[in-house]
C-alpha cells in the first residue's frame, strides 16, 4: 500500500505516521529541495515532472492533496491529472483538504456539508473552486474523490500553547464569534477512516465537537502553563493584520455529524480541552 501526497506538511505527515505501522510506503512532491521529504522517510517526486507524477500515480493506492489553491487553479490539480489520465491509473483513494472557509460567515450558525457555499475571502472563493475542478475531474475519470473541509488546526509545535510562550498570544473579545478546530491527528484519522471506506464525491467537514472563542482558547491554555492570562483586547481596538482581520470576519459552527454517520469517525480529542492537553504531554 502506497500513499502520494501533493503537498507534504503538518496534516500529511500526521498521516503518514498513522499509516506507516499498517505497513504503508509513503511518497510526496517538493518544489525545491527533497531532503527534508527524505529525512522523514518520504521518498521525494518533483511537482512538475509530468513522467515522475505519472508513474508515482500508478503505483499509488491512495493520493492526498493538501496544496492550497493559487489564483489561477490548485496545483496538485494541474499536475495530477494529467499524469492520472496520462498514466490511466486507478488509485483506489483520492482526498483533497479544503477549508471550511468555503461556508463564509453564518453569525455563529451551524453549517452542514449541504450548507450553501458563501467564501467571502479570497482563499475560501479559491477553495470552493479547487473542490469543483476536483470533482469534475475525477468524476470524468471514474475516480474516488473524498474532500474534507477543515477549520482550523492545531496539534505539536503549532498550537496557543506555543504562542503563549512566545508572548504573541491575545486573548480577543469578539461578542459571538466562534470558531470550530480540529487536532492534527483526528484529521488523520479521518482520512484513514475514508481511505478505509472510499465513496466517490464525498464531502466531510473534520472538526471537533465543541466551537469555542478564541479568547476562551487561550485562556485555558494559559491555565494549562501555569500562565496568567493575557489581557482581553476588543476586537476593533486589537490591531489586526489583514489576514487575521478577515479570520475574525466569519463566525459559524461546523457540523461533524456526517463523518461520524458515514466514515464512523470520532474525535478523539472532541474540544481544544483535551486536545491542549494531549499536546502539552508530549511536550508540544
Amino acid at each position: 500500500m502506497r500513499l502520494l501526497v501533493f503537498g507534504y506538511g503538518f496534516s500529511a505527515s500526521a498521516l503518514a505516521r498513522r499509516l506507516r505501522p499498517e505497513g504503508w510506503s509513503i511518497a510526496a512532491t517538493f518544489r525545491s529541495s527533497p531532503e527534508p521529504l527524505i529525512a522523514d522517510g518520504v521518498e521525494p517526486a518533483p511537482c512538475d515532472d509530468l513522467d515522475q507524477l505519472r508513474w508515482q500515480s500508478t503505483r499509488a493506492t491512495a493520493i492526498l492533496i493538501t496544496a492550497p489553491p493559487g489564483p489561477v487553479e490548485c496545483p496538485g490539480h494541474g499536475a495530477l491529472i494529467p499524469a492520472l489520465t496520462a498514466a490511466r491509473a486507478r488509485p483506489n483513494w483520492i482526498g483533497y483538504l479544503s477549508t471550511t472557509g468555503v461556508y463564509g460567515d453564518r453569525q455563529g450558525r451551524w453549517v452542514t456539508e449541504r450548507s450553501r457555499l458563501a467564501a467571502i475571502s479570497v482563499e475560501g472563493a479559491r477553495r470552493v473552486a479547487a473542490e469543483r475542478d476536483w470533482l469534475r475531474s475525477t468524476d470524468a475519470l471514474g475516480l474516488n474523490l473524498a474532500i474534507f473541509r477543515l477549520p482550523g488546526i492545531y496539534g505539536p509545535g503549532r498550537s496557543v500553547l506555543d504562542r503563549l510562550r512566545a508572548g504573541a498570544a491575545r486573548r480577543i473579545s469578539a461578542p459571538g464569534q466562534v470558531f470550530s478546530r480540529i487536532h492534527v491527528d483526528d484529521i488523520a484519522a479521518g482520512l484513514a477512516d475514508s481511505i478505509a471506506r472510499p465513496r466517490r464525491g464525498g464531502i466531510y467537514n473534520l472538526c471537533d465537537d465543541e466551537p469555542a472563542p478564541n479568547s476562551d482558547v487561550v485562556a485555558y491554555g494559559a491555565g494549562l502553563l501555569g500562565m496568567a492570562e493575557p489581557p482581553e483586547v476588543a476586537l476593533a481596538d486589537a490591531g489586526l493584520s489583514p489576514t487575521a482581520r478577515r479570520f475574525y470576519a466569519e463566525s459559524k459552527r461546523v457540523s461533524n455529524a456526517l463523518a461520524k454517520a458515514e466514515l464512523g469517525w470520532r474525535p478523539a480529542y472532541p474540544s481544544y480541552r483535551e486536545g491542549l492537553a494531549a499536546v502539552l504531554a508530549v511536550g508540544g
